[in-house]
């Protein structure tokens, strides 16, 4: 198949609070403004665009990485304080990660909330793939 998402846009309610937690928390790479986007690069092909429209959350973004890189994710969110959990169900009862089934099969999995209640999953896959 050769369609692939190109991008997404996400609505927040506060920009600068949401590119730090994308950046800093996440460890994405931001890209150039684009109109009233903050841009958010994902992978090569795809971009997450930060859009301040205000938001009650719940949208669901599972990322893959590799399992160094989760590691480093997973140890910024618990230095941070964020509540997390082995289940999309069940963040903050502080377990995890925990095998679950995503696009290429079983991973290990973590789930938490961005600052605007959109659910966050990370992800790695063994081998790492």
């Amino acid at each position: 198949m050769a369609i692939e998402l190109d991008h997404l846009i996400l609505p927040v309610n506060d920009r600068a609070r949401s590119i730090d937690f994308y950046t800093n928390v996440i460890g994405l790479q931001r890209d150039p403004e684009s109109g009233s986007f903050s841009v958010m690069r994902v992978t090569p092909n795809l971009q997450l665009l930060l859009a301040a429209w205000g938001t009650r959350g719940g949208q669901h973004l599972a990322f893959a990485m590799s399992k160094a890189e989760f590691d480093a994710i997973f140890e910024r969110i618990v230095n941070s304080g964020i509540a997390f959990g082995d289940r999309f169900d069940a963040v903050g009862n502080a377990h995890g990660p925990s095998d679950e089934d995503g696009a290429r099969g079983i991973g290990k999995a973590l789930y938490f909330f961005d600052p605007d209640q959109h659910l966050i999953e990370i992800r790695h896959y063994n081998p790492d793939s």
